[in-house]
């Protein structure tokens, strides 16, 4: 069970428009992703048929993608339904046969793999659409792998030093967390959180409520960190897409439940969990560059058991395993933030 059999978001429904194509980079391949005749999303790979020029540069019309260098028009399958310089009595029988693609929840998805695997769909995204809930939805590149961004999206310990002041900072307070490995996903409990939130607590927790915080990753890239103060939920989902070993595309929902405040603190919310991705996208860069100097050999402490164990699922897809066969793992873990 490779990377390839799984799901991974191509692009964001909005982008894919009736007009233009989109170039993305998924498990470092080139692929071209836009609506046919029928408003169905497709992807093929970037490449005309004809002479390589990349289907990314063209024009779409009335569902056709036009190649940029000889005029070929692909339809929604793929198929070569035009080439200008025949009459459409010599046409050839040409294709580039399309990747599977779902669209879900705002999201376009693609698998690279053209075969079907059973169990295997896209994550779906919590509360997308329901009454009573907010989704702000940003997309940020970063120049590491999928490995070190979904450890860094759910690492408590980094939050007090990288987002000092703006969420969490330095005061050595115990903090204790169950750990568990199960169906293909790790999930984390916190105990003992107080009011380290930073300047969001006289928002998110005015009033001292006990704080009920979850961490998660789900096979193979998904990562959802869970808020639950009061009344109030704040959910922050990435999904972290490959484009190549070195570099990431992420999606991340910010999904948030605030009652009567939804609408009115967006613009807050959406600024705010920008300047963090921003702050963590200069630590993930730095790091690289110091992985590609001296390697990755890390040295643990027991809060990065959840990385341990997130690294389990992935290592276990790397060798063709089925992650989700693994056996089912729980530890009690404690450190200080």
């Amino acid at each position: 069970m490779p990377f390839d059999d799984y799901w991974y978001v191509v692009a964001e429904s909005r982008e894919l428009t009736p007009v233009r194509p989109l170039a993305r980079r998924v498990l470092d391949e080139w692929l071209v992703c836009f609506r046919g005749e029928d408003g169905a999303p497709t992807v093929l790979r970037d490449r005309c048929l004809h002479r390589n020029a990349p289907l990314s540069a063209g024009i779409v019309r009335a569902g056709l993608l036009s190649c940029p260098y000889h005029g070929w028009r692909y339809d929604g399958e793929g198929r070569v339904v035009a080439i200008p310089s025949l009459t459409s009595c010599d046409l050839p029988a040409h294709c580039s046969p399309p990747y599977p693609v779902i669209e879900q929840d705002g999201f376009v998805y693609v698998r690279a793999k053209r075969d079907a695997v059973a169990g295997i769909v896209p994550f779906p995204m919590p509360h997308y659409g329901e009454a009573g809930w907010r989704t702000l939805r940003l997309q940020n590149r970063f120049a590491n792998s999928v490995a070190n961004c979904v450890e860094n999206f759910i690492d408590i310990p980094h939050t007090a030093f990288v987002h000092q002041g703006l969420f969490r900072s330095t005061r050595g307070e115990p903090l204790a967390a169950t750990v568990r490995r199960a169906n293909g996903a790790v999930q984390v409990s916190y105990r003992n959180e107080r009011d380290n939130l930073g300047r969001y607590r006289w928002f998110l927790n005015p009033q001292g409520h006990e704080i009920c915080h979850r961490d998660s990753f789900h096979v193979p890239n998904v990562t959802s960190v869970v808020y639950e103060i009061g009344t109030r939920v704040f959910i922050i989902t990435s999904q972290a897409v490959p484009v190549d070993d070195r570099e990431t595309l992420v999606y991340t929902d910010l999904t948030y439940r605030f009652g009567v405040w939804n609408a009115l603190v967006a613009p807050f919310v959406r600024r705010h969990g920008q300047r963090i991705i921003d702050q963590d996208i200069a630590i993930l860069a730095r790091q690289a560059e110091n992985i590609g100097r001296y390697g990755a050999q890390f040295r643990d402490t027991p809060a990065d058991l959840i990385h341990r164990l997130v690294d389990s699922l992935r290592d276990a897809i790397a060798r063709g395993d089925d992650p989700c066969r693994l056996p089912t793992v729980e530890h009690e873990i404690e450190f200080r933030v």
